[in-house]
């Protein structure tokens, strides 16, 4: 089997896909897989690093706020369409794919848009709870639309063809054994909390966090590793202005970039984060706690979607960014940790929005596309 992939532009996006490509892999150890994305994306050197084939198109999104600059850069992209539309075509006439699968972003537009010309049959993976405009855009023109919550659903046309698969998770995640993971870490009997804002951070949750450091750093009742992200330097600094010597406290490790996520993710007893859709998908595989700030800064505002989709179940509690302070998290965090019975009933119902087999369902529905032939 040939199999196209497509998705780009971030995280939530590419990893869908690579842990789509190594399902595949694992099902069917001959099957050809190649990857289109964009030149200079995020994908570039994630596909790359994973080892699979890769073809590149350049495509840009259009900025919704019109000034000088961005008016410019809409028309680059008007360009762009057109030349993308042609790499696309080629690309996918010299592969000759039984199927090609998109999972979002700006790149996916074009490829998956040819490819159902060309009478490959397509299928397409929406991630979060509200999907994207590429989703929307692409969703008549698929045999079906895989959802990673079914609350996404409601967004799509009644005679679009939506299955609810989840989103696959990474196996060093699922791998990932609390007790072991804690002795690793070298914690005790206190309960962890692990906080973040992404790889590259976030100011304002480093903010709230900071001030939830300092105070909980007084009682020294709980323990917590902090990931404060690589473009946010001042935040060292303001945790000692709030009166926060992490050398002191031995219980608050303060990381730039945490690489051993699956590790700390498992020891956790309560986990604080932003909203994005893989993030919330490997909460709920290891049914954690967690206080969602989603993000503002992000196309409609799908983050707040995300975390509502878990918030309506009883899953975890929200604080948006509007209404972020270091006294209301950390009001929350002794709230939370405080009452077992709520911290437990948090992560169970987390665990009930697992969907353990999604890769599988992907795969089934990706055969299923398949048996229509190829271009």
């Amino acid at each position: 089997m040939k199999v196209l992939l497509t998705g780009g532009g971030t995280a939530g996006h590419i990893n869908p896909a690579l842990a789509v490509a190594g399902h595949l892999k694992e099902k069917e150890p001959d099957v050809e897989i190649l990857y289109v994305g964009n030149r200079g994306g995020m994908e570039e050197r994630l596909v790359g690093r994973a080892g699979y084939k890769m073809a590149l198109i350049t495509i840009s999104g259009f900025q919704r706020k019109l000034t000088p600059k961005n008016i410019v850069r809409n028309i680059q992209t008007v360009g762009r369409v057109f030349t993308a539309t042609a790499e696309a075509k080629r690309i996918i006439r010299d592969f000759a794919p039984d199927v090609c699968v998109g999972t979002g972003g700006y790149v996916s537009g074009p490829v998956v848009r040819e490819a159902a010309k060309l009478g490959v049959p397509c299928v397409i993976h929406e991630s979060n709870a509200y999907p994207g405009v590429t989703t929307k855009m692409l969703a008549k023109s698929v045999k079906t639309v895989m959802l990673a919550v079914p609350d996404a659903k409601r967004y799509f046309d009644a005679s679009v063809n939506c299955v609810v698969t989840g989103n696959p998770v990474r196996g060093e995640v699922l791998a990932a054994e609390r007790e072991a993971s804690r002795k690793a870490l070298g914690l005790d009997e206190r309960p962890l909390v692990l906080s973040f804002g992404g790889s590259l951070g976030a100011s304002a949750l480093n903010r709230a966090a900071a001030y939830m450091l300092a105070q909980s750093a007084r009682g020294k009742a709980f323990q917590h590793i902090h990931g404060y992200g690589a473009h946010d330097q001042r935040f060292l600094s303001e945790v000692r202005e709030l009166g926060l010597h992490v050398e002191e406290n031995p219980q608050i490790r303060l990381l730039e970039y945490i690489d051993n996520m699956p590790q700390c993710l498992s020891a956790a007893d309560l986990v604080i984060g932003r909203a994005g859709a893989m993030t919330l998908t490997e909460i709920e595989a290891k049914a954690k706690a967690s206080i969602l700030i989603p993000s503002p800064n992000v196309a409609e505002n799908h983050q707040f979607h995300n975390a509502m989709a878990l918030v309506r179940r009883g899953a975890a509690e929200i604080i948006e960014e509007k209404n972020l302070t270091g006294e209301a998290l950390w009001k929350k965090v002794e709230t939370i940790l405080s009452d077992p019975d709520r911290l437990r009933s948090l992560g169970e119902n987390a665990g009930k929005m697992e969907v353990a087999d999604a890769s599988e369902r992907i795969y089934r529905e990706l055969k299923k596309a398949a048996g229509g032939g190829k271009a």
